[in-house]
């Protein structure tokens, strides 16, 4: 299992068994994605591999959404809402500086 899918698991207490929704549309999640992808604005990939920056999408959500600047205000607040709901402690300066950063 990659490292940032573990991440993912942990914080939610998810088993390898159970069923992920995506944070999206609630269907049946089949990638744990990376919002701002390992190569986007010059930071190291162990930057991104925090709880903030990864959500369980569908393959098609990932395809449409992924890699996308236009969507990754949407992505955030999407997921820092699923965060919350689901009782995930996660840093809400960091999501504020990337709706800033992705919202001008």
């Amino acid at each position: 299992m990659q490292k940032h899918t573990e991440i993912y698991m942990l914080a939610f207490g998810y088993d390898e068994t159970d069923f992920i929704p995506s944070e999206i549309s609630g269907e049946k999640a089949v990638d744990i994605c990376h919002i701002e992808c390992r190569g986007m604005g010059g930071n190291p990939s162990k930057d991104k591999d925090r709880i903030e920056n990864l959500m369980a999408q569908t393959r098609y959500e990932h395809l449409r959404l992924g890699d996308k600047k236009e969507f990754m205000v949407y992505q955030y607040e999407t997921h820092r809402q699923f965060l919350s709901d689901n009782g995930v402690k996660f840093d809400n300066e960091y999501f504020e500086h990337k709706i800033r950063q992705y919202g001008n």
